[in-house]
């Protein structure tokens, strides 16, 4: 029996092995080396642990949790998708990143602020059980002088006392890569006790976008002591690979860069917040496979010159979109960010139309629909004017099936068209309360039902007329 049992667990361990191992599908290292399959529901359980730790135990059987840990759940989840579409490996700690960042995104504060604590508790735990790995006096040299810089001039923050956080989580031979990226998530989850190292977490994060970028112009790092000269050479070499590479518009060479470079007020680098100089960084800094190699300004910058191209003193005006920019006076939308000074500067948000009520014009939309979420632009859809299910159709005789089947098709292209390969495309239907297909069409975002007939990834909008 024993003998029996033996191999039994010998066979699933090979199984689960086989499952990690498989090409294709996702992987996950676990902080002991081993590569297990990466699984859905494990991201669930731990989400959940999370908002009961907030909501009490009586929690568990509300649908409002349980909605909300499937929709944060499929948020990270769609995350490692769009970076791996053919699978790959990840570490357990880029997954509980990004469930701290979907928490936080999603506004569920008391839940990110429990999660972010349990983190902390667990890993505290683990240096009690496991010893504590100091790293190399050089490296230790070296984290001592991008945290001090990191917190000058911020009040209530000790760099001491992140030093030594930093020097626990960290150890003996580790890349550069994993120090940087363990000094940010040390800094961060120091945020709950004092908003100023959101500050400090930005200031170390940026050290470590400097890096990358200066590396791939291949500017010598030790320009960063004159951030002045560091980005006026940024700039033009940023511009210079942009074009090369085919992805920014060749009229940025033809502004005066030596008027534009002197405007750029590199201090303001040190404005931002952790959350925004991440999400900067995760969704708008241009790249080269996956290498970022834009200077936060020189993103600015580059927006603002994209703005003025065909301003009559496009210098002059380039400069004033810039300090507004820059000072967070002003923020334009989201494709401006994308688009501006690119090739292809597509700059509206949302585009409004009516679909039609015949079968070219309903495709067609949706084929306009596809090409301008292409772009980065949102879509508003009116689909009061097509019939209704069971309605004649007189060239065939026959019966219509009404909007939803098309609406499944339109969620579809949202899904399959996202906007600019950085974030969802965003599709909304309009339908006025008189037609006949109304009640399903209040239907389409429900979690149950026949899920050919729902649509998860669109938004739906009803319109009441005031009468």
């Amino acid at each position: 029996m024993e003998q029996q049992l033996t191999q039994e667990n010998n066979k699933s361990t090979e199984a689960s092995s086989n499952v990690a191992l498989t090409p294709g599908k996702m992987r996950v290292i676990k902080r002991n080396g081993k590569v297990v399959s990466f699984e859905e529901e494990k991201i669930k359980v731990a989400i959940m642990k999370a908002f009961l730790a907030v909501e009490g135990g009586t929690a568990a059987g509300s649908s409002r949790i349980h909605e909300n840990v499937d929709v944060l759940t499929k948020a990270v989840v769609d995350v490692f998708e769009r970076r791996m579409p053919s699978g790959g490996t990840l570490h357990i700690e880029e997954i509980q990143d990004q469930v701290e960042l979907q928490l936080m995104r999603s506004e569920h504060h008391k839940v990110a602020r429990s999660y972010v604590l349990y983190r902390e508790a667990r890993k505290k735990e683990r240096s009690e059980e496991d010893g504590q790995v100091v790293a190399q006096d050089g490296e230790n040299d070296e984290i001592s002088s991008i945290v001090k810089r990191a917190c000058e001039g911020l009040e209530d923050v000790g760099s001491q006392q992140l030093i030594e956080e930093i020097r626990n989580a960290s150890y003996d031979g580790m890349s550069e890569k994993d120090l940087a990226d363990c000094m940010v998530i040390s800094a961060r989850t120091m945020v709950e006790k004092e908003p100023n190292y959101s500050y400090v977490t930005a200031r170390i994060l940026l050290n470590n976008i400097e890096n990358e970028v200066l590396d791939f112009l291949e500017i010598d790092r030790k320009l960063k002591s004159d951030r002045t000269k560091m980005y006026s050479e940024a700039l033009t070499k940023t511009f210079n690979k942009g074009i090369e590479l085919g992805f920014l518009n060749k009229e940025l060479k033809e502004f005066d860069l030596g008027k534009i470079s002197n405007s750029i007020d590199e201090s303001r680098d040190f404005n931002f917040t952790y959350l925004g100089l991440q999400t900067l960084y995760d969704r708008y800094f241009i790249t080269s496979d996956d290498t970022r190699y834009e200077l936060p300004q020189v993103f600015l910058m580059r927006v603002a010159m994209g703005l003025a191209i065909n301003e009559k003193d496009r210098d002059a005006r380039a400069v004033e979109f810039y300090n507004l920019l820059s000072s967070f006076d002003y923020m334009s939308s989201t494709p401006t960010l994308f688009n501006s000074g690119t090739h292809r500067p597509q700059l509206s948000s949302c585009y409004l139309t009516t679909v039609p009520d015949d079968l070219s014009g309903i495709y067609g939309a949706i084929r306009d629909n596809a090409l301008l979420s292409k772009w980065a632009g949102g879509l508003g859809n009116d689909w009061t004017n097509v019939r209704a299910l069971g309605s004649r159709i007189k060239g065939t005789n026959g019966k219509s099936q009404g909007i939803v089947p098309f609406l499944k098709v339109s969620n579809d292209t949202a899904v399959a068209v996202n906007q600019g390969g950085k974030r969802k495309g965003a599709f909304c239907a309009y339908l006025e309360c008189w037609h006949l297909d109304v009640e399903e069409f209040l239907d389409l975002r429900k979690n149950t039902g026949d899920d050919r007939r729902r649509t998860h990834d669109m938004n739906t909008a009803n319109w009441i007329p005031d009468l």
